[in-house]
């Protein structure tokens, strides 16, 4: 289901990119400068709610855009049964040229409806203090000899945001993921506990570069395998990445900044490297300092994949529970132009895989929670979903020698027809929470 869901995503990006003759997503250079977040063109607009009792349902296998204002606390809500485990993930989009703090940032958490908290994670700009995409997710699992939210019904999702009296008041965009895990082969059969031994040492990187620029969002995300890719960033930007990761694999990853001849101006977290698990969950993240010399800094050793992780106390080792895409973003701080200049600095990351594939524990098609042979091809040739789908559309329309007009023709009948499958959205008073009209966010995030 959730593989058939985001060729609907991307079919629906494709159409809206032959209407539009446009430029192909994820194909800016650095050089042209930072760009907004994309958001998944297939999200549907839904407000937040500041009483439960009025807040908007999500669907499981959906994506929705949404906003939050400085001190607001939204809700959303779910609808779960007694067996499946739930995630909702949150990506807050502060707008570029805007000022944020330490400590700002949003929380996020699942709760039944006597209030009794799921469970909670919060994203926040730690000591990088510019504005870029912060994740966070929160989870309803159900375990063996726990009574903590396991019966079905209505669950909220709650989302809080912090922010300093000296940061910018503006709005946050939102972009929210409900996903739910695939039933187990068999539970009795999986450890309880986390490993407490596994290899943490980090393998000799790769080396043979190639170039392979990023895109602008976990949507655009540029596939990359096991190698040594090249880039270019400029100051305010973020890159995004992606990477298959399967059962008992492990990831490595290191960001190398290159120099630069224009100054030796010290700033400390200049670069932030982030890694996100395939629910859209943080696992870890590393900062970067720079002084003009070549540069690079490394995120912590991690765990295999293993469904088990989910038991482990911490964080980054706990959101290594299950396979599929792995997110790296970079961002380079919008301060570095004001030593450096605003043109590109060159951009290595060194990005290792190791270990055979084990075998996944779900029961059936493990949807985003997976690696397939499709996916280790998109790594292999550095394509991204919406630049798969639009080529393979491209060369169909092509071969059956279709005009301009007729493709608009068609492309407007698949729209309709997507769209009237597509569940209506649960109606929210307008204005409900102070958050914008109907349509989401400006498009400006």
């Amino acid at each position: 289901m959730n593989r058939q869901r985001n060729r609907g995503r991307v079919t629906l990006a494709t159409i809206a990119a032959v209407c539009a003759v446009g430029a192909l997503p994820g194909q800016a250079h650095a050089a042209d400068g930072p760009a907004t977040y994309t958001f998944d063109p297939a999200a549907e607009a839904v407000r937040g709610a500041e009483t439960n009792a009025d807040a908007a349902e999500l669907k499981p296998g959906s994506v929705y855009k949404s906003s939050i204002g400085r001190g607001q606390k939204l809700y959303y809500r779910v609808e779960l049964d007694d067996t499946t485990d739930a995630y909702v993930s949150a990506v807050a989009v502060p707008k570029a040229g805007t000022k944020v703090a330490y400590g700002d940032g949003i929380t996020i958490s699942i709760r039944d409806l006597d209030d009794t908290r799921c469970s909670s994670e919060d994203a926040d700009f730690e000591s990088a203090e510019f504005p870029r995409p912060i994740t966070a997710y929160a989870h309803r699992t159900v375990e063996k000899g726990s009574s903590l939210c396991e019966a079905g019904g209505t669950y909220n999702v709650l989302i809080e945001r912090e922010s300093k009296a000296t940061s910018s008041p503006d709005a946050w965009g939102l972009e929210l993921r409900f996903e739910a895990e695939p039933a187990l082969k068999d539970a009795e059969s999986l450890p309880t506990e986390a490993p407490e031994d596994w290899p943490s040492a980090s393998p000799v990187p790769p080396s043979g570069k190639q170039e392979r620029p990023g895109g602008s969002s976990f949507y655009e995300a540029t596939g990359l395998e096991s190698g040594e890719w090249g880039d270019s960033i400029v100051p305010g930007q973020t890159r995004f990445y992606r990477v298959p990761v399967d059962w008992g694999q492990q990831i490595f990853a290191t960001a190398v900044l290159s120099n630069s001849k224009k100054s030796t101006e010290y700033l400390g977290n200049a670069l932030v490297m982030a890694l996100d698990n395939p629910a859209h969950g943080h696992v870890d993240n590393a900062m970067l300092s720079y002084s003009g010399g070549s540069s690079s800094v490394a995120l912590d050793p991690l765990p295999p994949v293993a469904y088990e992780n989910r038991h482990a106390a911490g964080t980054d080792t706990s959101a290594m529970r299950f396979a599929g895409w792995y997110y790296l973003s970079v961002t380079l701080s919008p301060e570095v132009a004001e030593h450096y200049g605003d043109e590109p600095i060159g951009l290595t990351l060194k990005v290792k895989v190791v270990n055979e594939s084990k075998q996944s524990p779900y029961r059936g098609d493990a949807g985003i929670f997976g690696v397939t042979d499709d996916d280790r091809d998109m790594a292999r040739s550095g394509e991204s979903a919406p630049e798969a789908v639009e080529s393979a559309t491209m060369t169909m329309v092509g071969a059956a020698g279709i005009g301009t007009g007729s493709v608009l023709v068609l492309g407007l009948g698949v729209w309709t027809v997507l769209a009237r499958r597509r569940a209506t959205p649960a109606a929210v008073p307008p204005g409900a929470g102070g958050q914008p009209p109907y349509g989401g966010p400006p498009q400006a995030w």
